[in-house]
């Protein structure tokens, strides 16, 4: 329990109101409930979210030590009332996490608080599996990532032993990952290889295709499977044999098939009379292949698991 003393400046304020600009971090939906429990009481006694505060009021606060502290990066995910996550697989060690599109996987320049990290942690903390008050050093963790407007699995590590298997199992490519797109016209072929160099341009944020060998190029590999077609849309299945930014929005539109919805590589014409704002595209599928041993991870051997509900596929091919 902690005490706050209403000073003269703070006088006349509504309690809720004071809760806000004197713990930032605690949610308001939050604080309101506190009150209503009397975890939030005034010189002792019930207090109402409501009430003015007299200069003298001493207010005990039986609230979690960490809504005390100051906004940081590592902590936003306290202000997070009720976490937005879908899970797709659970246990002690990870968590598979269905990533909405427009959602970004990390803060950035455009967003601090609204990520799929800080939705896990504070999933994991309001479930009391994790608090950051209860370790040196390890939060829960994101070992892949995903663009903001490309919607699927996500792998969090609940402990550092775990974060370091599936990061080498990433490496090792004993993780296969599978996507789901839909494209603007069909592949000549009903599946196939494409091998290309991928150079990227980083002021543009964008990647050209090469077909031989060029100076800061990446080698490119990615499979592909056409499921359906319906009209002048295809969806198709993606393997990932590398890596690289943009590799399969790039690589379809060199296919002379852009995914539906892309901007930077795709046809607006076709983008505005469907709508479409972001991306068809979609880590639906997440496979432990493992090859090696797994350690603590062995059990998850030849399991797979997948997103049953993807959006735009239900939409144009459901």
């Amino acid at each position: 329990m902690r005490e706050l003393t209403i000073g003269k400046n703070d006088a006349g304020a509504r309690l809720d109101r004071f809760l806000g600009k004197a713990l930032p971090l605690l949610p308001p939906a939050l604080a309101q409930k506190y009150i209503r429990i009397k975890r939030v009481k005034v010189n002792g006694g019930r207090a109402q979210r409501d009430q003015r505060l007299q200069e003298g009021d001493v207010l005990q606060l039986y609230i979690n030590d960490e809504f005390f502290d100051k906004p940081s990066e590592e902590n936003m995910f306290l202000t997070l009332f009720k976490p937005r996550l879908t899970v797709v697989y659970e246990d002690e060690h990870l968590l598979l996490a269905d990533k909405p599109q427009g959602m970004v996987v990390h803060a950035d320049e455009t967003e601090k608080v609204n990520t799929l990290i800080n939705h896990i942690q504070a999933y994991l903390y309001q479930k009391r599996e994790w608090n950051p008050r209860w370790e040196n050093a390890f939060a829960p963790a994101l070992c892949n990532r995903i663009d903001r407007n490309t919607g699927g699995i996500v792998i969090a590590a609940k402990d550092a032993e775990t974060l370091r298997l599936i990061n080498e199992k990433i490496r090792l490519r004993e993780l296969d990952k599978r996507y789901l797109c839909v494209t603007v016209g069909r592949p000549k072929r009903d599946s196939g290889r494409a091998e290309c160099f991928l150079l990227k341009d980083e002021q543009k944020k964008q990647v050209t295709v090469y077909h031989k060998p060029v100076p800061g190029g990446k080698t490119a590999v990615t499979d592909y499977r056409v499921l359906e077609t319906r009209g002048e849309l295809s969806l198709v299945e993606i393997g990932l044999e590398t890596g690289r930014t943009h590799q399969i929005r790039a690589t379809m539109a060199d296919l002379g098939c852009p995914l539906l919805g892309d901007g930077k590589y795709g046809r607006g014409d076709v983008n505005r009379r469907y709508g479409e704002t972001r991306q068809a595209l979609y880590a639906y599928k997440l496979s432990f292949d493992f090859a090696t041993d797994a350690g603590q991870l062995n059990y998850l051997k030849g399991q797979s698991f997948q997103v049953e509900n993807v959006p735009f596929r239900d939409k144009y091919f459901g």
